[in-house]
């Protein structure tokens, strides 16, 4: 009876070397490269192929690359297999040892066959034959490999050295890495160096052992994660901190290059990891002057070239062994010979926070600048505005109110102190925009009340206010002191009388009562307790800003100065490109959850903010760290469904909140607008998308004049009323957004 081989595709690279096609949140695994399907479901299809004996087939991939793998899945009969998700990759070795754990719990001490996810082997029937052939070598104890007899001095493949051979058989020397050119022609002329597959065959209890032996610390924190994972019928999902514990390495530095008596069998079947352009050519359907063309391409007196559009027209004359790729968003042009060098590109790109490397535009964007022009002012001025000018102030006790319903009706709340101020903002933001709505005497109507009901004995500000006015909170936040500054320098820019004067009480209280002593950023209140957030000091950035733009004192820049410090030494993570959100005293981050809990919405907000300190202060560089945090919430923040903002990430791009609020889709678009022509990309496309979206989820479905705030994973309302915070958000990028298109036609 022909054995159980237990298959395992191992699907988390990222294939940089075909970029500008394959991207970090799109690999290359999730293409279709030769017109029959994406290479992970031709894998797939593979395997389910063999002739003979039974199959369980598993798929390790990315977990945020779910819904792909799901699609990728549909409709194959995987004989009792089915997807692990890794919630953060830890490279091949790892993925080696879940496939071992997974095999031993379920299937006991069978064979195992390990394959990339991402090469193209077009004779299944000859893939089999092959893997068969090493059975009894792996049933024996040893791991088995394949190897591609080389037919060119190929730099880009790893090489196998072989040495005594029986019965088709060979015993592998050593594994050698990607040669040089003179080295690899050196392989070819020996005649026993073989390119390495990838592909291993193996005992489960012997690649166990293997790791025991020369890796326990990787086998044991994989073996730790896979005994706490969860499953469903979806799949199978390890923890992260247990997941992220497991040191990172390859199979073959961590097993292969250390292991004894190695066999390589010689395959007998066409294969090309379509790691290049150059493979690409090799494998594409060819004209008769060997080019292979793809999408909307006019090709004139061009010979072995590759020739590629994914978007508009693209043309070419005279072009020789030549590599055109062509995206939405970006071209790659080099000789097919170099192409295996684009990582370089990747390499550079990612220096300076280029977006395109991260992510894949999506296909709905809108190409015409200024698209919601239109709507964008009337839903502005002709109907939020003149509600919440109305409906959304207290006459009677004060200030505004807290809430509305979705009929428009005030909402009994009590009313915080970033609310109130948050709202004398938005219509001091309005008014500078030319709203003829009665903008002076909200902003007066809201100052008397902070300023009559809400400041402290220290002369700072309380936290929150009963609906009559009664303080109910008189805790004094950075937060709230961030939000009542913004509000004042708006308010003294539209002429307020009084706004001058308590800005600089603020700022009295704010150096006496909320500075570290230890003078690294402001604590969360004035007692110095609690953890310690980034967040009030982005907000205190903007504040900062704020009254540099209406005073013109330097001393507001030297202000915003020390939290951009810290944001460069502490709140950012130069690795995942992503900002954190809470820490301990000394700036560390959080234990637990928290330490790896980022928010898109607020890298947005930095983004914008790190943007307006470069141009103020001369710090150019400045403008790369808020690429950067773009393309990080971009990537690895947005519910692909609709397009929005997570509340929250881990630092790995796992949905730790998945809802959806509207005010990061606002912070978004003045992100993008920051962004665009700072040296990056032409983002106008980026921010029509992003305004539309802001629009089809939040806005058009909600009564007029307000919004839908909370969405969740599916797209669905979970709003049960409005809240006024969100207020700011909307009108501030809303007005920026008209301010960027002022020069076209409203």
């Amino acid at each position: 009876m022909t054995e159980r081989i237990v298959s395992f595709v191992m699907s988390g690279g990222v294939g940089s070397r075909l970029w500008p096609l394959s991207r970090e949140d799109n690999p290359k695994q999730f293409h279709d490269l030769s017109g029959d399907g994406s290479m992970l479901a031709k894998t797939l299809r593979r395997l389910t192929a063999r002739p003979e004996g039974e199959t369980p087939i598993f798929l390790i991939a990315a977990e945020r690359h779910a819904d792909r793998v799901h699609a990728d899945l549909a409709g194959l009969d995987l004989a009792g297999g089915g997807p692990l998700f890794e919630p953060t990759g830890r490279n091949t070795a790892a993925a080696v040892a879940l496939a071992t754990l997974r095999t031993l719990s379920e299937f006991g001490d069978s064979l195992v066959l390990v394959v990339p996810s991402d090469h193209e082997i077009s004779t299944p029937r000859q893939f089999w034959q092959s893997v068969e052939a090493g059975t009894e070598a792996a049933r024996s104890g040893r791991l088995v490999v394949f190897g591609i007899r080389p037919t060119q001095p190929e730099t880009g493949y790893g090489y196998i050295e072989v040495a005594a051979e029986s019965g088709g058989i060979f015993d592998v020397s050593r594994f050698v890495e990607k040669p040089d050119l003179a080295i690899a022609q050196s392989y070819l002329k020996a005649g026993n160096f073989y390119w390495n597959t990838g592909i291993f065959l193996f005992r489960a209890s012997a690649m166990r052992d293997a790791f025991i032996a020369f890796q326990p610390d990787i086998w044991q924190a994989t073996e730790a994660a896979y005994k706490a994972a969860t499953s469903d019928l979806s799949g199978l999902y390890m923890p992260l901190e247990l997941y992220a514990a497991i040191p990172s390495n390859s199979i073959d530095y961590a097993i292969m290059e250390r292991a004894k008596d190695i066999a390589m069998v010689p395959a007998g079947f066409r294969w090309n990891d379509l790691g290049s352009w150059q493979s690409l050519l090799d494998v594409g359907p060819a004209d008769d002057r060997g080019n292979v063309i793809i999408g909307d391409v006019v090709a004139i007196d061009c010979e072995n070239s590759y020739i590629r559009s994914d978007g508009r027209l693209l043309s070419a004359i005279g072009m020789k062994d030549i590599a055109i790729v062509s995206t939405s968003d970006a071209t790659f042009v080099a000789p097919v010979s170099h192409s295996q060098h684009v990582k370089k590109i990747v390499e550079q790109l990612e220096k300076s926070g280029r977006l395109e490397t991260r992510f894949t535009p999506a296909h709905d964007r809108v190409i015409e600048s200024g698209a919601w022009r239109r709507r964008v002012h009337h839903w502005l001025f002709q109907e939020t505005l003149p509600l919440w000018s109305t409906s959304g102030v207290d006459e009677r006790h004060g200030g505004f109110h807290e809430a509305l319903g979705l009929d428009a009706s005030p909402l009994m709340k009590p009313k915080r102190m970033r609310t109130t101020a948050r709202q004398v903002y938005a219509f001091a933001v309005a008014r500078a925009r030319g709203w003829d709505g009665p903008a002076d005497r909200l902003i007066s109507h809201g100052i008397a009340f902070m300023a009559g009901k809400g400041r402290t004995d220290k002369g700072g500000w309380v936290r929150t206010l009963n609906v009559d006015g009664s303080v109910a909170d008189a805790t004094e936040d950075a937060y709230d002191h961030s939000c009542v500054l913004l509000a004042l320098a708006h308010a003294h820019m539209s002429g307020n009388p009084d706004a001058l004067r308590l800005g600089e009480e603020t700022f009295a209280f704010l150096d006496a009562h909320l500075e570290d002593s230890r003078m690294t950023g402001f604590l969360e209140t004035s007692d110095g307790k609690g953890e310690r957030r980034s967040n009030p000091h982005m907000h205190l950035l903007e504040a900062f800003l704020a009254w540099h733009q209406a005073t013109g004192e330097r001393a507001h820049l030297r202000r915003a100065a020390r939290i951009i410090d810290l944001f460069r030494s502490h709140f950012f993570d130069p690795e995942s490109w992503t900002l954190g959100e809470y820490f301990d005293a000394e700036w560390k981050p959080s234990a637990g959850e928290k330490g790896s809990w980022t928010e898109p919405g607020h890298h947005f907000e930095w983004a914008s903010l790190l943007v307006d300190f470069a141009g103020r202060s001369g710090q150019a560089e400045l403008s790369g760290f808020a690429r950067k945090l773009y393309a990080s919430a971009i990537a690895n923040g947005l519910n692909r469904a609709t397009g929005l903002a997570y509340g929250a990430v881990s630092r790995q791009g796992l949905p730790l909140d998945l809802i959806s609020r509207s005010w990061p889709q606002a912070e978004a678009v003045k992100a993008a607008i920051a962004l665009d022509g700072s040296g990056g990309p032409d983002l106008k496309p980026e921010i029509e998308a992003r305004v539309g979206r802001l629009f089809r989820w939040h806005i058009d479905p909600a009564p007029l004049g307000l919004w839908i705030d909370r969405i969740d994973e599916r797209g669905r309302s979970l709003a049960s009323d409005v809240p006024a915070s969100i207020f700011y958000h909307l009108v501030c990028a809303l007005t920026q957004y008209l301010d960027s298109t002022a020069d076209l036609k409203a």
